[in-house]
């Protein structure tokens, strides 16, 4: 009798086959994240207008998705673990799918941050939900293939952002946001199915290999490690949490304020305002891709340094350069650099702590994706956008000195 006939029954699926079809599902949820939320960001300028908002009303608005996301983050993994991550990311797809279209129905700065923050508690368990299950996904492969699930986030974004910036001029943005709804409810009932009809198989009923092998070494020397430390793990947690933060700050700034720096400081249109945001989402797809190759070269603190300094120099050009071709390279090295330092610190963070980890790594990454844009608004209000955005370079440094000063601590799991 072959060997396979003796692992998997005819009535059992294989866990390759599962696997397969479990990170194609998750890898559409990680798209439709990206893309929901670049076609809400696109619409900020015009959001801002309808609502008569100033910069610092609009900073203050945008605090509702800082606060709906944080609250739901800190609970998240509770409830994962009670729930399953495929559910948590099942429910709050839909969640975030339906409150897409809500900033666009407001017309007062109070109404905005009240429907942003229902946006918030979507978009956080969402992150929660569907990093935590990717760990489990990357834990089976035995590979670093974290930063492929976020390209498909950043090239959802990449598709959100196009579509934002060929409607904006044509359509005001509640017909815009009201089509993205269908959208992402029909997703998630496909992918959402197949989450929740396969959990992920375990990784020791998977063929060993030795590349595979050799991939997991790292992620389970570093929970060996978390485990082995106690609180200090949690102190690792917490390090990897803030490098996220750093570079997190970066991404929700462009986000939701280059945009607006485009329009606003250079004098384009809204369709050319756009593609800034589209730039970076590119810029972060393309280093993604290329991610999981990086890691497997390099090693996660060349990347995660490298990458810092990248982002480092391209937003001081994006913020400062006075000519909009030279802002636009500025945004697109901005995600480059970025790319794949947040999902190195989630999935590391993961690694020590399960869903808990990524948690706490979620929380305070995601937390400075949304608290960066409020930031952003009130520095604009008293420096000007420009060297507002400044702060994006100087986090993005920091990122990268923290990685390096903390590479002795991670060296014995190293992935």
């Amino acid at each position: 009798m072959r060997t396979t006939d003796a692992l998997w029954p005819k009535t059992v699926r294989p866990a390759s086959s599962v696997l397969t079809r479990l990170r194609i599902a998750l890898t559409v949820f990680f798209a439709l994240d990206g893309f929901l939320f670049a076609g809400w960001v696109v619409r900020i300028p015009a959001v801002k207008e309808q609502v008569g908002a100033s910069a610092g009303d609009l900073g203050l608005a945008l605090l509702g998705v800082s606060a709906g996301a944080v609250a739901t983050m800190l609970l998240a993994g509770g409830l994962c673990r009670r729930f399953g991550s495929p559910r948590v990311t099942v429910v709050t797809g839909v969640l975030l799918s339906l409150s897409v279209v809500l900033p666009s129905l407001v017309h007062s700065p109070l109404a905005l941050g009240l429907v942003l923050l229902v946006f918030g508690v979507g978009y956080g368990g969402l992150n929660v939900g569907m990093n935590s299950l990717a760990l489990e996904v990357v834990d089976a492969l035995r590979r670093p293939v974290m930063p492929g699930f976020h390209a498909a986030y950043s090239l959802g974004g990449l598709a959100g952002a196009g579509l934002g910036g060929l409607l904006a001029p044509h359509l005001p943005p509640t017909p815009h946001l009201l089509l993205l709804v269908p959208a992402g409810l029909l997703a998630t009932a496909v992918a959402g199915r197949v989450l929740l009809a396969h959990p992920v198989p375990r990784a020791d009923r998977l063929p060993s290999g030795g590349a595979a092998d050799e991939a997991s070494d790292g992620a389970s020397a570093l929970r060996r490690e978390g485990a082995r430390r106690g609180g200090g793990g949690r102190g690792l947690v917490a390090v990897f949490g803030l490098i996220a933060l750093c570079t997190a700050y970066g991404e929700g700034a462009l986000a939701e304020w280059g945009a607006l720096h485009i329009e606003q400081d250079l004098h384009a249109g809204p369709g050319i305002a756009a593609a800034g945001y589209a730039a970076v989402a590119l810029a972060m797809a393309a280093g993604r891709l290329l991610g999981t190759a990086a890691l497997e070269r390099l090693g996660p603190t060349t990347c995660v340094v490298a990458g810092g300094l990248v982002a480092c120099g391209g937003m001081l050009l994006g913020a400062l350069a006075p000519f909009l071709w030279l802002v636009l390279l500025g945004f697109a090295l901005t995600g480059l650099g970025l790319a794949n330092i947040f999902p190195v610190a989630i999935a590391r963070a993961g690694a020590i702590s399960g869903p808990s980890g990524v948690a706490v790594a979620s929380t305070l990454g995601y937390g400075g994706m949304l608290v960066g844009p409020v930031c952003i608004g009130f520095l604009a209000e008293g420096f000007g956008l420009p060297r507002a955005l400044t702060t994006v370079a100087a986090l993005a440094a920091l990122a990268a000195w923290v990685a390096f000063a903390a590479r002795n601590a991670t060296a014995g799991a190293a992935a």
